[in-house]
């Protein structure tokens, strides 16, 4: 990719052939056409980029308005308007989209209605909004962004240009890596769930360790990674953790791990690399997740998963006759089962 930068033009705008040196791809048609922001192919005007890597919305290539669109080499034969041929149009896609960003960024500077304790180190080009808190010894790498009402507690560390938006809060001892974003509502470091029962009375366990996020890194909002019991809890670099995720303490997450939305995380699993769960997933706690493998929508995994692949166990929705009379169905087959013996054995004896 080429070294642009965000807004490096005036109102945000490039040409295809800066934006295709920036993504990789090659200009077929007007390479000095200006784009300045993304759109679909059904929405997209001609000061608009598009992509097409879903063959669905093949359709909509004839008739998008779109100043370019980026494409793959089997599609760009047949389009007559300006393209950026990509190997990987969505990939293209997601570069570009970062080039054309338009979403606010924090100004650099520290408001007067920011607590920061005279122990903390704060770095070069550092924004912190109104009502953050920072707590003793904490420290902030160059170029962080910390939003308003963030809460970051004694001894925590962040790398340099994290991204915490407002209303997040970091608790003590919690380490994050370089370009770490954190979206709102999030909680890292809380207290892991451990407790003891001694005769039907809950003894609290001290959650001691705290929690470590890799370079990279990006978490949604409202989701909560709890701090581990004695080691820390541990997330890789390059991974994206949806919105109202739970991650038990002591759980171990690998690099370029996708942990999608509303999943439950019990504690001290252990995750692989490049791993993906869908939606709603529930995994139990103590077992390993090895690398490669993908668990689809609402399954429960219960056991450790050992060889890579895609794993399920969510039943899809069906009109609800049909449900109803499947279960009615499965209410009988333990009394199938029987009869099914019976008639082996007696086969079996038959035979004898």
């Amino acid at each position: 990719m080429s070294d642009l930068s965000k807004g490096s033009q005036s109102s945000n705008s490039f040409t295809l052939a800066e934006i295709a040196s920036h993504i990789g791809g090659e200009v077929s048609g007007d390479a000095q056409h200006k784009i300045s922001s993304m759109g679909t192919l059904a929405s997209a005007d001609a000061s608009q980029l598009s992509f097409l890597s879903n063959p669905k919305y093949t359709s909509e290539l004839k008739t998008s308005k779109a100043g370019a669109v980026i494409l793959a080499q089997a599609q760009a034969d047949e389009y007559k308007g300006n393209a950026i041929i990509h190997s990987n149009p969505y990939v293209g896609f997601a570069l570009a989209s970062q080039l054309l960003d338009s979403t606010p960024s924090q100004s650099a500077g520290i408001s007067v209605n920011a607590s920061i304790s005279q122990s903390a180190s704060i770095g070069k080009n550092v924004s912190i909004e109104a009502g953050a808190v920072i707590g003793k010894n904490v420290v902030i790498g160059d170029g962080c962004q910390i939003g308003a009402g963030v809460y970051i507690g004694e001894n925590a560390r962040l790398g340099n240009d994290c991204i915490i938006r407002a209303n997040v809060t970091i608790y003590h001892g919690v380490v994050l890596g370089n370009e770490v974003s954190v979206h709102s509502g999030t909680v890292i470091g809380a207290d892991g769930f451990g407790y003891a029962n001694n005769k039907g009375t809950w003894i609290k366990i001290p959650q001691t360790g705290a929690v470590q996020i890799g370079d990279g890194t990006e978490v949604g909002a409202n989701s909560c990674i709890d701090r581990g019991a004695l080691d820390d809890t541990q997330i890789g670099k390059n991974c994206i953790i949806d919105n109202m995720v739970q991650i038990g303490h002591n759980c171990i997450i690998g690099d370029h791990s996708c942990i999608c939305g509303s999943t439950g995380i019990a504690g001290s699993v252990t995750i692989g690399k490049h791993v993906i769960i869908a939606g709603g997933v529930g995994i139990n706690g103590h077992i390993t997740i090895c690398d490669n493998v993908q668990v689809t929508g609402f399954s429960m995994v219960t056991k450790n998963i050992t060889e890579s692949g895609v794993y399920s166990s969510g039943m899809p929705a069906v009109p609800t006759r049909e449900w109803q009379k499947n279960t009615v169905k499965l209410r009988s087959i333990d009394k199938l089962y029987e009869r099914v013996k019976i008639l082996e054995q007696q086969q079996s004896s038959s035979e004898a």
